[in-house]
């Protein structure tokens, strides 16, 4: 009996240890986005993410035969939905990307490119808690295809070409205000103004 209290007692003060320095934490930082992650923190949250993707999801193969049609529709794809926070080129410096905590991540990096096809889908069909990116499974054997087409093209990220970029430019959203003023230049030119 005396064991069991002694080790409730460890239990209890090694928790109150532990909330402590997270107070501690929350307190120095603020819990502000606008500082870098820790190596710590990085390799904490890294290993949490891989942890919690299941060996079964991690091993998954991607069922979409690798094509360039499909690389093109995951390219039109990722500048339409994913391009705002992670840039065209996949660096993540762009000022949603930076601004997030953890930052986007440069998904052309060895951190990205190392996790297998599983990894990447499970990421973009469930996002990632307690960070910026969301989850995007629609529920459908659509969506999942559609996902399966971003892992192909992040994949081809690190060697993308300047027509590419180009083309992902095009199919970046535009405000309304980038609509109105390319409108108003239009009726300019045909001198409708």
């Amino acid at each position: 009996m005396r064991r069991v209290i002694v080790t409730l007692i460890g239990v209890v003060v090694t928790a109150l240890i532990a909330a402590a320095a997270g107070l501690a934490y929350v307190r120095v930082s603020g819990l502000s986005a606008r500082d870098k992650p820790s190596a710590i923190e990085t390799r904490v949250a890294r290993g949490v993410r891989s942890f919690a993707i299941s060996r079964r999801d991690r091993t998954r193969t991607n069922p979409v035969p690798r094509s360039e049609e499909a690389v093109r529709a995951g390219l039109e794809h990722f500048a339409d939905h994913c391009a705002v926070c992670h840039g065209n080129d996949g660096g993540g410096a762009t000022s949603f990307g930076r601004g997030m905590f953890p930052p986007s991540p440069d998904l052309c990096a060895e951190a990205t490119q190392g996790m297998t096809d599983g990894e990447l889908f499970y990421i973009i069909e469930n996002g990632v808690r307690f960070t910026g990116m969301p989850a995007f499974a629609t529920g459908t054997a659509e969506g999942e295809q559609e996902s399966w087409k971003l892992v192909h093209f992040i994949r081809r990220l690190p060697r993308l070409s300047e027509p590419e970029l180009e083309r992902m430019k095009e199919l970046n959203p535009r405000s309304p205000e980038e609509i109105r003023q390319e409108i108003a230049e239009e009726e300019f030119l045909r001198g409708e103004r």
